[in-house]
């Protein structure tokens, strides 16, 4: 097959205009270009994000900066942008790894002015945190208006794990309807599974119990099903010592 395509002759206007779009495209404005924002220190990360001449990209990228080096000075800054529609995203992505229980009580505190989808969010950092302080203002969204915010609740308090937080599922079950407890459901066999893994049997399989119930949904029921089975022919699991009387 013959080639048809016109040929670009070297040097001529064309194939210099040509080439400088090519060298366009792979550079980055400057107002766009990450690199420099990802070698900052801490103070002038903080800085960037209290300073109202910078930019969102700028912002943005200091959030994830701070995800990996941040420390309790941090948390005011990202803190402060938590309820920024834009924003909002990246700075509690910034907050989630840093290793102080500054950052829990800020997105405890955040919880009081968000809702909707900036709320969901906060709600879904305190589950990854697994912050027990959480436990009582999420058990209150389970039964609020909004039911995207009441599901991600529900999987927080799962995550969270340990007696209250089964608790206050084990509540949900009985009080909320429809997708809402199907997530209280699903919270609950997380919630179930971690109390296994801190040593809480009983807790645990009182919960599985509650879940392997005909009302519940099939996979949560099936998965607590199983649980119940595992724990009680496990090699592991506690010995029941059984005395024999002795004829008489």
């Amino acid at each position: 097959m013959q080639d048809t395509r016109r040929q670009v002759v070297p040097g001529s206007t064309e194939s210099k205009w040509r080439n400088g779009l090519d060298r366009n495209l792979h550079t980055l404005p400057p107002e766009y270009d990450a690199e420099p924002i990802m070698v900052l220190d801490q103070p002038k990360l903080i800085e960037m994000l209290k300073d109202p001449g910078s930019t969102m990209f700028q912002k943005a990228k200091a959030c994830q900066r701070l995800a990996t080096i941040g420390t309790k000075e941090a948390v005011p800054a990202l803190a402060a942008l938590l309820g920024d529609d834009k924003l909002g995203t990246y700075a509690r992505f910034g907050l989630e790894p840093i290793p102080d229980p500054a950052a829990d009580d800020a997105l405890r505190d955040a919880m009081k002015g968000l809702k909707g989808r900036l709320l969901a969010g906060v709600v879904n950092s305190l589950g990854q945190r697994k912050d027990p302080k959480a436990v009582e203002p999420l058990s209150k969204l389970l039964y609020g208006s909004d039911a995207e915010v009441a599901q991600c609740a529900a999987a927080a308090l799962g995550r969270i794990s340990g007696p209250q937080a089964a608790k206050a599922l084990q509540d949900g079950l009985t009080r909320t309807k429809g997708p809402v407890r199907d997530a209280v459901a699903r919270g609950s066999i997380t919630c179930a599974s971690g109390l296994m893994a801190r040593g809480d049997r009983k807790q645990a399989l009182a919960l599985y119990e509650l879940l392997s119930r005909p009302d519940v949904i099939k996979p949560v029921r099936m998965a607590a099903m199983h649980s119940i089975i595992a724990a009680e022919t496990s090699i592991t699991r506690p010995k029941t010592n059984v005395s024999v009387v002795p004829r008489a």
